[in-house]
């Protein structure tokens, strides 16, 4: 049970552990961080991974000659693209017998919802859109299969989305991953890239409660 409590902490803090990851698996990592980023984006029942955290660690990693950025950023563009792949798949074939429930302890009817709202606000681009935004990224594919999006379009906007939020977060992360002040405060670095990664989604809350009371 401990063995199988220190690999869920692993892949659950990811970002936080990686240095120990490469120093132990070496190129197995790239295998590791594939894994992690194809669950995220690709089971609706595991939102709470590493996203935009962990391809900013990676991507400080890279700079400090720990990983390949060239084999690292492929990977993990495949992990996404793959990962979303999957997920639309599962919402075109089973997506109404989920959202016949109202909801459970992970899958939750507001992420739902709140996935929904970025669908009739931006369509299609949602795909792209929702890289940016914790949970709504795991659910927007999903919902796309339930809306039976047209295979065509929805393999075009996550390629578009995979590329573009990979590229973004990970070489945000070699260009200044290992800065002084980030190398020195990179678990607080972490920290912030978290938070600012739920701000649209805090943001979004604040403004639906202020609606909802004027």
């Amino acid at each position: 049970m401990e063995f199988l409590a220190t690999v869920f902490d692993y892949f659950l803090h990811l970002d936080r552990h990686l240095g120990v990851v490469i120093q132990q698996y070496g190129v197995w990592t790239y295998a590791i961080l594939f894994l992690v980023i194809y669950c995220e984006t690709g089971l609706v029942v595991a939102p709470f991974l590493p996203g935009d955290s962990l391809l900013f660690a990676a991507g400080a990693f890279a700079a400090a000659g720990a990983l390949e950025l060239a084999i690292l950023m492929p990977v993990l563009m495949c992990a996404s693209i793959l990962g979303d792949s999957t997920n639309y798949t599962i919402g075109y074939n089973f997506g109404h017998r989920f959202l016949a429930n109202r909801d459970s302890r992970i899958f939750k009817r507001k992420y739902i919802d709140k996935t929904q709202q970025y669908y009739d606000k931006y369509g299609a681009k949602t795909m792209v859109i929702a890289r940016f935004v914790p949970l709504v990224r795991t659910f927007a594919p999903f919902m796309a299969g339930v809306g039976k999006m047209k295979p065509r379009v929805f393999a075009t906007f996550i390629v578009i989305g995979a590329v573009l939020w990979v590229s973004v977060a990970s070489l945000s992360g070699f260009f200044f991953g290992n800065l002084p002040f980030v190398r020195d405060n990179f678990g607080l670095v972490i920290i912030v890239i978290i938070l600012i990664s739920i701000m649209p989604a805090i943001i979004e809350i604040v403004r639906h409660r202020r609606r909802k009371h004027s």
